[in-house]
């Protein structure tokens, strides 16, 4: 006989759905959704964890989205791997097509996958946010040379990297509205039980879960990395490349020789700039933390 989960608090009716003239143009959602563990509890809203409210799918599905959306549109909808054709389900029903999607890969200080995450069949080290168009509307121009990727580390429980907002506003227009939002960020619109700036989000913080910048590790000339490792310096220092830094500015912040950062570069696919192009310097790469060697 099936055992059907039952949540820890009574089911209240959503508030009504934010609306503007002419619709957001680009909407953020990450809904609470509800499964059963082995052990027949509602999580992650059972009471040993007392994290979130949770919803049924259906209920989910029956939120009218299309209505607060534009007739041209974006979704980024946050769903679980385990929970993948259920994120697909909801995409279609709040009115939008399924186009692709953007992989958090969660990363140690160190830039080495973040293997505290859970899983029956695997350790989960990533979460699918997946993007959805309703009418016809592509990215903006910073979108089309977007990688499909973020890595950063992990915060408290359930809440996804503040990087996120940035990507978005760079690749979608405004104005934007964050569905289920815990924690408000400027500039959009936040609709949710726990979406005003006076409400402190329920479950404990970690304070292995600081989030922050990953941090490369010094190392000798001479020394030999793992290829898992020279993956994420790759990535990594691609990713600060990509937002203004040159080769030499990479070399002097994290000690490598310029041959390595040019391998390491090489290694993540990166496309070099030519010589003496002109380039940009974003807030988050002249923090001169971002490469602290130091340690913890």
């Amino acid at each position: 006989m099936a055992i059907r989960a039952v949540p820890l608090r009574e089911m209240q009716p959503p508030p009504p759905l934010p609306h503007i003239d002419g619709g957001f143009k680009t909407i953020l959602a990450d809904p609470p959704w509800r499964f059963a563990n082995r052990t027949g509890k509602v999580a992650p809203e059972h009471r040993r964890l007392d994290r979130y409210s949770t919803l049924e799918l259906e209920d989910i599905c029956a939120l009218p989205v299309a209505s607060s959306a534009a007739a041209n549109a974006h979704l980024y909808l946050w769903a679980p791997n385990a929970l993948l054709p259920h994120g697909l389900r909801v995409l279609e029903a709040w009115g939008f097509r399924y186009v692709s999607n953007i992989v958090w890969a969660k990363r140690r200080k160190d830039g080495g996958p973040d293997g505290r995450g859970v899983g029956f069949y695997f350790r989960n080290v990533t979460e699918i946010l997946l993007f959805g168009v309703r009418g016809s509307m592509r990215t903006l121009q910073p979108g089309r040379s977007q990688v499909n990727m973020i890595e950063t580390r992990k915060r408290e429980h359930s809440r996804k990297p503040d990087e996120q907002y940035g990507l978005i506003e760079s690749c979608s227009p405004g104005p934007y509205l964050e569905l289920f939002a815990r924690h408000a960020s400027p500039g959009w619109t936040a609709w949710g039980d726990e979406a005003d700036e006076t409400i402190e989000p329920r479950g404990q913080v970690h304070p292995g879960y600081a989030g922050g910048p990953i941090q490369v590790p010094l190392l000798a000339s001479h020394v030999r990395v793992s290829d898992a490792t020279a993956d994420a310096l790759g990535a990594e220092l691609r990713r600060h490349y990509e937002s203004g830094r040159s080769i030499r500015d990479l070399s002097l912040e994290t000690s490598y020789s310029i041959t390595r950062v040019r391998s390491l570069l090489h290694r993540a696919d990166t496309t070099l700039r030519e010589r003496g192009a002109p380039h940009s310097v974003s807030a988050e790469s002249s923090d001169p933390g971002v490469y602290d060697t130091s340690g913890e």
